[in-house]
């Protein structure tokens, strides 16, 4: 057996590839800001910059990167809308929404447009990190701001269907809320992965929900209003906080 300490065998260990990154933003210095913050980390590395949302949707459909951060209010090209085009045409591209604005209905649309995340810009450069790193591998991270206002929303789509669910549907959609992954999920109710899968499935399509994010606002609306249900998860876990189209690809490391 190699000897963890021999310098050879270390050497000939696998390197992971960083986690690919594009930032969009229409002010130029909170763009530099937030390229210059993830490149702080040996695992991230931001490969594209776009203006707006236009450009940011052309941008990830070339370089296909792991995550997208996506300003929400910009002068062209709008936040959502981009969100929404980048699920359509690269939908293995995961985004996590960062922006100043916690308004409900911009959070809600920006979820249902299809973002893993959503993180307000007053965030640290570290939780900024580990929330990109969480939207990497499909799971949401959400500013407290964000939680407060999907829990105390109304009129959230499928707030009055949870009975439509069957008991290892509600099961696995409480799990959803917490933040586990299929894996996790499988795990937990020593299941297989792939009948976890389906069941995530059939969840999302019961409660009409367009991500796992969406879902999981509508299991902790649905707690608040009917406590009596007997479910007691926890919200989502928050780690730690030119105006022409088109992108910029950044030399690679």
């Amino acid at each position: 057996m190699a000897d963890p300490r021999d310098p050879m065998a270390a050497a000939a260990a696998p390197v992971e590839p960083p986690i690919t990154v594009v930032v969009v933003d229409d002010h130029d210095l909170l763009r530099q800001g937030v390229t210059t913050a993830l490149s702080g980390f040996e695992d991230l590395e931001v490969i594209g910059e776009a203006r707006d949302g236009a450009g940011g949707v052309e941008i990830a459909a070339e370089l296909r990167p792991d995550v997208v951060t996506m300003d929400l209010v910009m002068p062209t090209g709008g936040g959502v809308e981009a969100i929404r085009a980048i699920n359509d045409r690269c939908p293995t591209v995961k985004v996590l929404a960062l922006t100043s604005f916690s308004d409900g209905t911009l959070i809600r649309q920006a979820l249902a447009a299809g973002a893993t995340s959503y993180v307000m810009k007053n965030v640290d450069a570290r939780a900024l990190a580990d929330a990109v790193r969480t939207t990497a591998r499909g799971q949401s991270t959400l500013a407290p701001e964000v939680t407060r206002q999907l829990t105390m929303a109304p009129e959230i789509p499928g707030q009055t269907i949870i009975g439509g669910l069957t008991e290892r549907e509600v099961e696995v959609a409480e799990l959803v809320a917490t933040g586990l992954s299929n894996a996790e999920i499988a795990a937990e109710l020593n299941r297989s992965l792939y009948t976890v899968k389906n069941h995530v499935s059939n969840v999302l399509m019961k409660l009409n929900a367009k991500s796992r994010t969406e879902a999981a606002a509508m299991m902790h609306r649905h707690r608040r209003l009917q406590p009596e249900a007997g479910w007691h998860a926890e919200p989502p876990r928050w780690p730690g906080s030119s105006t022409e189209a088109g992108g910029t690809a950044l030399p690679r490391r």
